[in-house]
């Protein structure tokens, strides 16, 4: 079959084939055409049905949403609700049984006649709410069970429970709005980079090898005695092989793995973290002249407007605990009196002049709260960054209007520092981004004299406040490469001999950037958390709480990886028992 016809024809076939909740029956002989609607049982879904429909016989699947007075229940599908009005003559006896002692969340197949609803019976915030459908014949595909909770997005539910039973938090309105709409953003991400950009989607290898810096990768065993694969966080040096490779526009929607469940984002926002650190070095506080007396050391404070007015003590103690569980990061608080003082542990080692240069330092007015953070760069950065959202939140929730979720702000971050000292050696070098970015043209001779002081070709996107993308240009010239590697990270440049080989044999200039794609439909839905936006998450610590993974294996089937598992003294004693 030529190509050309193979692609016209493939749509059709996966749409005959494949769709939630489309049920199949056998067809008597195979049909000599494509005709979908022998395939499929019902002849509407639940959210089409219209006043142009009256009189037309139809048949349609769904759950039970409700039932009342023993005389409607209303079906819901994928697609929307529908309205079933139970007959109540004796003809329809059993199918009145039936769908009267149906539980709620049953599968019911229910075939019927379109009816106008009776004036002044319209609801008018259902699409269908014009019509009813006259129950003619029903069956119970499946009955449900009694549920740990009501399928309704009002009834408040623990996110451990919705987690335990996704499958049936998934029925919800809003997930099911979340899932649809990431589904058609992902799809006009593809038509838009493929059909007007040309670029090419292209699948990376999930297993690979250990590399150097970035995030803890997940580590796979294999059957090789001592040898692991690793689960890429990031499919980054495949990326710039398929530069090398000639594929110069491509992307993909990418599963990355990163072993790391219980840290939070990180999402600095260095335009709004006041730095206090240059005020603050000639005073008396021993903890502050302790934290600046390191290299990295720095302190910082953002101002929370009117935070006394709205905020309450729990919030701001809330704030603080947030801040140590997350970060390991104490706070102090700095609160600006209505007579234009400060109230603050701090400030009792400041005199009046000095406590007047810190209200103008942090341009602070009455009822302000600064949080003020003390400690290395990189942890202060992270942790005011993440507070400064929660305290956004903390906000709106008593009542103050700060962001419109109707309305997107976005926001470049660029010339990020090349390099950082390690926080556990700030004798030492760790890379801002990743080993691959690419100094700034204007810094390339500060590489190899004084590479603290490079810029990167590094990008952030923030949407609203968080982060929701990021990228560079990268290194292209292996020699380079390799100084970075081993002179400046001091890693072994061995590790990565597949990427320096490729950057010799005519390796382009090339850069790219990654969405969060969690994160961005989050922020488009408003949800509060991106596990609202997928379908299985896991919970915040890593695990699948439906299907209690990880979980154990045993010995035998570690044996043919050449693992033993060396369990704590506890762990054995709990096994024992």
């Amino acid at each position: 079959m030529a190509l050309p016809r193979l692609l016209q024809l493939l749509p059709r076939v996966l749409l005959t084939w494949s769709g939630c909740g489309r049920l199949l029956h056998r067809a008597a002989s195979a049909p000599t055409a494509l005709d979908f609607s022998s395939f499929v049982a019902r002849t509407n879904t639940c959210g089409e049905l219209r006043s142009a429909h009256v009189g037309e016989e139809v048949t349609l699947y769904g759950w039970i949403q409700y039932q009342r007075q023993d005389r409607f229940l209303v079906l819901r599908d994928f697609q929307g609700l529908t309205q079933i009005l139970i007959p109540q003559d004796e003809a329809h006896a059993h199918v009145k049984k039936l769908l009267v002692n149906a539980p709620v969340e049953s599968v019911v197949r229910v075939t019927g006649i379109v009816c106008p609803r009776p004036p002044g019976q319209e609801n008018l915030k259902m699409p269908t709410g014009n019509i009813e459908v006259k129950a003619e014949t029903a069956e119970i595909l499946n009955s449900c069970k009694k549920l740990p909770f009501e399928i309704k997005d009002f009834i408040k539910k623990s996110e451990a429970l919705r987690m335990q039973y996704r499958y049936l938090d998934l029925r919800s309105f809003q997930l099911q709005y979340n899932l649809r709409l990431r589904s058609q953003v992902v799809m006009r991400m593809r038509e838009y980079l493929c059909n007007l950009h040309g670029f090419v989607d292209v699948e990376t290898p999930t297993l690979f090898k250990r590399t150097p810096g970035g995030a803890k990768e997940f580590l796979v065993p294999s059957r090789e005695a001592g040898k692991f694969y690793s689960l890429p966080q990031s499919p980054q040096q495949f990326k710039q092989l398929l530069m090398v490779g000639g594929l110069d526009r491509y992307f993909q929607v990418a599963r990355c793995y990163r072993d790391e469940g219980s840290r939070p984002d990180r999402q600095p926002e260095f335009t709004q973290i006041v730095d206090i650190g240059g005020f603050l070095r000639g005073s008396d506080i021993q903890f502050i002249q302790n934290v600046l007396s390191y290299p990295n050391g720095t302190v910082k404070a953002i101002c929370i407007p009117q935070g006394k007015r709205y905020l309450k003590n729990k919030d701001l103690d809330l704030l603080k605990v947030s801040a140590k569980s997350q970060f390991n990061q104490e706070i102090m608080e700095i609160i600006c009196r209505p007579d234009g003082s400060l109230k603050s542990l701090l400030t009792k080692s400041l005199g009046e002049e000095e406590q007047s240069e810190l209200i103008q330092a942090l341009g602070m007015q009455v009822d302000d709260v600064a949080l003020l953070a003390a400690g290395g760069h990189k942890q202060v950065c992270s942790t005011l960054g993440s507070l400064r959202l929660e305290s956004a939140d903390l906000l709106e929730a008593a009542g103050l209007v700060l962001r419109d979720p109707r309305t997107f702000h976005f926001l470049w971050v660029v010339d990020f520092p090349l390099f950082l000292p390690k926080e556990e050696n700030p004798t030492e070098l760790e890379s801002a981004h990743h080993p691959f970015t690419a100094p700034h043209p204007s810094d390339t001779s500060l590489l190899y004299s004084d590479p603290t002081k490079v810029r990167s070709q590094h990008y952030d996107l923030v949407l609203n406040g968080s982060e929701v993308g990021g990228g560079s240009i990268r290194i292209h010239s292996a020699e380079q490469q390799r100084f970075v590697l081993e002179k400046v990270l001091k890693e072994d440049s061995e590790v990565l001999s597949h990427l320096l080989e490729a950057l010799e044999c005519g390796a382009p200039p090339h850069g790219g950037m990654a969405l969060g794609l969690d994160r961005l439909i989050s922020l488009i839905v408003d949800a509060p958390s991106i596990r609202d936006v997928i379908a299985f998450p896991k919970s915040f610590r890593g695990r699948d709480l439906m299907g209690n993974a990880p979980d154990y294996v045993t010995p035998e089937e570690l044996e043919p990886y050449h693992i033993q598992v060396s369990w704590p003294l506890e762990e054995k004693e709990a096994k024992k028992s």
